[in-house]
């Protein structure tokens, strides 16, 4: 039996910055609520919201990380992670070894 009333998820799908700074002018010039701008170009009112916020983060209208800001921390989140993987590793070669020299 199907389940009633249940929406698939919608795909991930990526937008180029010129097409959310479009979204966000729109949104700023307010002719058209949150909700209009997302039906229109078949957004969520989420993603509509969200991408404001961040320009007036990126703007310095509100407070908040920019966006380079949370590139860098994604980036450095990333590579910590990758030193923690290459610590475990050696740990592991070290603890191996030192048992197959006794």
């Amino acid at each position: 039996m199907e389940s009633m009333g249940k929406k698939k998820p919608r795909p991930r799908r990526s937008f180029t910055p010129e097409f959310k700074a479009e979204i966000v002018e729109l949104r700023r010039r307010g002719d058209r609520s949150v909700g209009q701008i997302a039906k229109h170009f078949d957004l969520t009112e989420t993603a509509v919201r969200l991408w404001g916020s961040q320009a007036e983060v990126d703007a310095g209208r509100r407070d908040g990380l920019t966006s380079s800001e949370r590139e860098e921390l994604a980036a450095l989140r990333r590579e910590n992670r990758r030193m923690r993987e290459d610590v475990e590793v050696l740990k592991r070669a070290t603890a191996f070894f030192t048992q197959e020299t006794r």
